[in-house]
């Protein structure tokens, strides 16, 4: 079984242990790579969306099956307005409470709707079958900082300070456009992404050829 400390940043001996997988990309520009976890969802994805526009910035949404289906308009909005999308399994299983086979199934339910080369476990929990699988299919996208925004035991602020003390070049970064995490990022995101931009980062999306470095 494969599995990280759901710290803000995952040791190096668990990155190791998903050679393929995207955790950070290998620059020394100041640049970052802004992903959204769990959502489409109308209670704050377009909330989202309309943040990334205004600050002219495309991000990578890993979108749950199930929420696509419920809700597409928002999948192609955030497909227009050119945003990365990848796949989160359908149902936002856990890959540790689920045999390979259904595991399997669900990844490629979500996948019909939402055609995507990259894929990110949900919880960051996944068994070794199941990486061997799907890691000949799908390019794994990990992170390098977790915001913890979807934590209702931590302010906004500590989900600020949770990206700002632990960012630096290249990194793949964490929110959640979902429920859960929905007060929070409304008060952390701007202030992340200004904050950000203060320091002379720019912010582009994973793209397939994108080099990756533990």
């Amino acid at each position: 079984m494969l599995h990280y400390n759901p710290g803000v940043r995952a040791p190096w001996f668990i990155r190791i242990l998903y050679k393929n997988a995207i955790w950070k990309v290998n620059t020394s520009e100041k640049v970052v790579y802004l992903t959204f976890d769990d959502g489409p969802v109308p209670e704050v994805t377009p909330w989202v969306l309309s943040v990334l526009k205004n600050e002219n910035i495309k991000a990578g949404f890993f979108c749950v099956g199930e929420n696509v289906h419920k809700h597409p308009e928002l999948f192609r909005q955030l497909l227009d307005e050119g945003h990365t999308a990848g796949n989160h399994t359908f149902n936002h299983i856990q890959g540790l409470k689920t045999n390979l086979e259904d595991y399997l199934t669900n990844v490629e339910k979500a996948d019909r709707l939402i055609g995507t080369p990259f894929f990110r476990p949900p919880h960051g929990f996944l068994k070794r079958s199941q990486y061997r699988q799907l890691k000949k299919k799908y390019r794994f996208v990990m992170w390098d900082v977790l915001s913890r925004d979807f934590d209702k035991q931590i302010s906004a602020e500590k989900v600020y300070s949770n990206v700002m003390n632990f960012v630096r070049p290249g990194s793949v970064i964490v929110f959640h456009d979902s429920l859960k995490a929905e007060k929070n990022i409304k008060e952390a995101l701007p202030k992340v992404i200004r904050s950000l931009k203060k320091q002379g980062y720019r912010f582009e999306k994973l793209k397939e050829q994108t080099n990756e470095k533990s």
